[in-house]
């Protein structure tokens, strides 16, 4: 299974449902960067985000290569962001990111990217959540600010 670089965007998600170990379950492979990570320590010290245990979730530490690539992104991108790209970019992994800009540059270079609801979508698909209860969630992620085009993961299923 590819391994998926995850931002912050999409661990804010979780951490606000407090389900750390839902993306565990979505992807076989998730890891992060170090600037993702300390974004989201952040949030929690701001008592933006609950404290929930994130060690499942790698922490992966950019090659001098892949800072240099981080760097490029960085021009147009957040820190945390430019670190996911470029490390997926290195290793041919998959980007989740809510970001809009960080999906348009991870694309523009060749990347799967995918995000929030592509990760529950994983969930019901997978039969670890219903559809229910993957909405129930998506809605309690959209009370803390996930701004996200559907109401209802059913939406993402029609033609």
């Amino acid at each position: 299974m590819t391994t998926v670089v995850v931002d912050n965007t999409v661990l804010s998600n979780f951490a606000h449902v407090e389900q750390p170990q839902l993306l565990c379950e979505a992807f076989d492979n998730p890891v992060t960067v170090r600037a993702a990570m300390d974004e989201l320590i952040e949030g929690v010290r701001l008592e933006r985000l609950p404290s929930v245990d994130w060690n499942d979730v790698p922490v992966i530490e950019l090659t001098s290569d892949e800072q240099t690539s981080a760097d490029l992104f960085g021009q147009r991108l957040g820190r945390g962001e430019a670190e996911c790209i470029a490390l997926a970019q290195s290793r041919q992994w998959m980007v989740l990111t809510d970001d809009r800009d960080a999906r348009a540059a991870a694309r523009e270079v060749g990347i799967i990217v995918s995000g929030t609801l592509g990760a529950l979508m994983n969930l019901v698909e997978g039969g670890t959540l219903s559809m229910s209860q993957a909405d129930h969630f998506l809605a309690r992620m959209k009370q803390h600010g996930y701004r996200c085009p559907v109401d209802s993961l059913s939406e993402l299923n029609e033609d």
